[in-house]
């Protein structure tokens, strides 16, 4: 137990850290033994950006409030007639999504272990892409066999939205999904840099 409790203090101190060092200081542990890191939580919310009141990200995409929040804690989908929120509320439903997509997460691939920034940006990939898309894909299977890198590399593969491709620059612009694809280059980037640590 105090070992446990030792290597869970070493991860969110780990969260501070380059992640490519990180893996130099702290095994990969099993999934059921981690928790989402405040420093992941910090990058999401400001890769999302705060929006008060509900609104369409991109073409083709759903409502969206807060911190790229498109459901409620009951599980209430947000509609574009939604009151506008604060940001305290934003934190608190983005809070909720985070914690169903790390129980969904767990409950994918037991007993794998992953370094915590592994664990990290795979559940932040859960939270903007949501568990249907992770469960339909090859990256639990991936992680289940040990095949860390072939799962980041996989990672550069989910860069489409609304049949677009927004790794192109056609689809950029105001309404367009560059930040999709610059967000997948950025947990790719985040996930080899672990593997060049091993």
């Amino acid at each position: 137990m105090a070992e446990a409790q030792s290597k869970q203090r070493l991860a969110a101190a780990c969260s501070a850290i380059v992640m490519g060092v990180c893996a130099f200081l702290l095994p990969r542990l099993p999934v059921e033994e981690q928790t989402v890191s405040s420093a992941a939580i910090e990058k999401r919310h400001q890769a999302e950006g705060f929006r008060a009141g509900p609104y369409i990200p991109t073409k083709g995409d759903v409502p969206t409030i807060g911190y790229g929040s498109t459901v409620y804690e009951d599980g209430t989908r947000v509609t574009l007639a939604d009151p506008p929120i604060t940001r305290e509320r934003a934190v608190q439903i983005a809070r909720a999504h985070t914690s169903k997509a790390e129980r969904m997460f767990r409950a994918s691939i037991p007993g794998v272990e992953l370094y915590p920034g592994e664990y990290d940006l795979f559940v932040d990939f859960i939270y903007q892409f949501g568990i249907n898309t992770w469960n339909k894909g090859s990256l639990p299977r991936l992680l289940k066999a040990g095949n860390y890198t072939a799962a980041c590399q996989k990672l550069l593969e989910y860069r489409f939205q609304d049949g677009r491709d927004c790794s192109l620059s056609r689809n950029w612009g105001p309404r367009g999904c560059r930040g999709v694809w610059l967000r997948q280059q950025e947990r790719h980037s985040d996930c080899m840099a672990l593997q060049g640590a091993a």
